[in-house]
C-alpha cells in the first residue's frame, strides 16, 4: 500500500486546495452525508494514543488518523479506506496535513465572521501552527499588520515571518495587541487565559486553535460572556475536549449560543449580526478535517502519477 509523506504533501496540496476541501467537507457533514468519529485517548506508562476519524461518502473515503503524544511531543499517521469496496487506498503523514487543514479551516471561519474591514491580527503563539495562520491570514484577508504575543519566540521571528507574509510583524504586550486587533489567533500551549476578556474590543474575531484538553484554556469566561455565538467544529466533540468552554463557569456560555462549523459554511447560521459583535471560533481538531484532506491529497497523487514520488 502507498505511503504518501509530509514533503509529498507539500506539493501536492496548496493551502487554497485545503480551504476548498475543508467547505465541501463541512457542508457534506451539515446535510448529514458526512459522518465522525470522535477522539479517543489511551494513555499508559507515560504514552498517549489517541484516534479519531470520519466517513465522507462525497469524497469516496473513510479513514482515521492515529498519533501517540510522548513527551509532549506528536506523531501522526493517517490511513484512508475506499467507500466503493472498502480496500485500503493510502497511508499519511499526517504533519503537513494537520497544519494545513488547521489554517485552513481557521480562514474558512474568518470569511464567514470577521469583519470586511480587518485589518490587524494579534497572534499568540509562534509555532507551527501560528506562523500558519499568519502566513494565510496576511494573504488571503488583506492584513496590514501583525502583533505577536509569545516569550518563547526567537529574537528574529519578527524578520523572518514579516517576510514570509508580506507585512509587518512587531512583538506586543498581549494587552496592547488584543485592544488593537480586528482578528485574535491563539495558536499556544497554555494551560490558563491569555488574555483578559475585557480588552477585545467589539467587532473582533477570534480563532482559538492552540487547546484540544479538557483542562487547558486560552481564553477566560469574560471572553465568552461577551462572545455573541461561540462557533465549534463538531459540537459533540467540542463539549467533551475544548477548555474554554469545558472549565467556563455556570451560567458563562449558554447552549444557545454555541453553533456548530458545518451549519455556519453550509449557510444555515449568520454568527455575525452586527459590525460590533465578538465572535470565537473554538478549534479542538476533528477527524473530517484529516479525512478530507488525505482523501485530497490520495486524488492529487494519483492524478501526478509518479511525478510526486
Amino acid at each position: 500500500m502507498l505511503h504518501i509523506t509530509d514533503d509529498m504533501i507539500e506539493r501536492l496540496v496548496t493551502p487554497a486546495d485545503a480551504e476548498q476541501v475543508m467547505k465541501h467537507a463541512y457542508t457534506s457533514f451539515a446535510h448529514g452525508e458526512a459522518a465522525m468519529q470522535e477522539r479517543i485517548r489511551t494513555e499508559a506508562g507515560g504514552v498517549k494514543l489517541s484516534t479519531l476519524g470520519a466517513v465522507i461518502p462525497s469524497l469516496g473515503v473513510a479513514g482515521a488518523k492515529v498519533y501517540t503524544t510522548i513527551a509532549g511531543q506528536f506523531r501522526f499517521v493517517i490511513l484512508i479506506f475506499s467507500t466503493e469496496d472498502g480496500r485500503p487506498l493510502a497511508s499519511f503523514d499526517a504533519g503537513a496535513i494537520t497544519r494545513l487543514r488547521t489554517a485552513a479551516c481557521s480562514l474558512l471561519a474568518a470569511r464567514s465572521m470577521a469583519n470586511a474591514g480587518a485589518r490587524q491580527m494579534a497572534l499568540f503563539g509562534a509555532g507551527v501552527q501560528g506562523v500558519a495562520h499568519a502566513e494565510q491570514f496576511a494573504k488571503e484577508l488583506g492584513l496590514q499588520r501583525i502583533l505577536l504575543c509569545d516569550p518563547f519566540a526567537a529574537p528574529d521571528i519578527e524578520s523572518r515571518l514579516g517576510e514570509a507574509c508580506g507585512i509587518p510583524v512587531v512583538f506586543s504586550t498581549p494587552e496592547e495587541a488584543v485592544r488593537d486587533a480586528d482578528i485574535i489567533v491563539t495558536a499556544s500551549r497554555s494551560t490558563t487565559p491569555l488574555f483578559a476578556g475585557e480588552w477585545i474590543k467589539p467587532g473582533a474575531f477570534i480563532a482559538a486553535i492552540g487547546s484540544s484538553l479538557p483542562h487547558t484554556r486560552e481564553l477566560d469566561d469574560v471572553a465568552l460572556t461577551r462572545a455573541r455565538h461561540v462557533v465549534v467544529e463538531w459540537r459533540t466533540q467540542a463539549m467533551r475536549e475544548a477548555g474554554d468552554i469545558v472549565l467556563a463557569g455556570e451560567g458563562v456560555l449558554a447552549p444557545a449560543r454555541i453553533l456548530e462549523f458545518g451549519d455556519v459554511v453550509a449557510g444555515r447560521v449568520a454568527p455575525r449580526a452586527s459590525a460590533g459583535d465578538i465572535l470565537i471560533y473554538k478549534a479542538v481538531g476533528v477527524g473530517l478535517q484529516d479525512v478530507a484532506l488525505a482523501s485530497l491529497a490520495w486524488e492529487r497523487y494519483q492524478q501526478s502519477g509518479t511525478m510526486a514520488a
